[in-house]
């Protein structure tokens, strides 16, 4: 499975992005694909993920938040819905797949995306 990441951009305070993954390659089931964020010097933080097993999982601070997780009916494309932005929520955004059921560490992921880069500026 291939992943490619869209939908970053520069955008003011209080404004949205509904940030993209889009899956290509086949697998024998459907892959658990999450989502993370990633600052200079810092780990990948664990966003959201969604699988068939699981559902939808949000972690740490990103429960209840401005952050919404959601697929394409295909489940090809993963969503990343970004409301509120703070300047805190500059980062690069990844996208990446695992195994059958979610998990909220980096390390434990097979294959990212390329990252997509969001900047909150005014």
């Amino acid at each position: 499975v291939q992943l490619q990441a869209s939908g970053g951009g520069l955008v003011q305070p209080g404004g949205s992005l509904k940030l993209s993954c889009a899956a290509s390659g086949a697998t024998a089931y459907d892959p658990a694909i999450g989502w993370f964020r990633q600052t200079p010097g810092n780990e990948r933080e664990g966003i959201a993920c969604m699988s068939r097993e699981d559902g939808t999982i949000y972690y740490g601070n990103f429960r209840r938040s401005r952050f919404t997780i959601s697929q394409n009916n295909s489940k090809n494309t993963t969503y990343l819905r970004i409301d509120g932005l703070r300047y805190e929520d500059t980062a690069t955004y990844y996208c990446a797949y695992r195994g059958l059921y979610c998990n909220g560490y980096a390390i434990t992921y097979e294959a990212w995306g390329q990252g997509t880069q969001v900047t909150v500026s005014s």
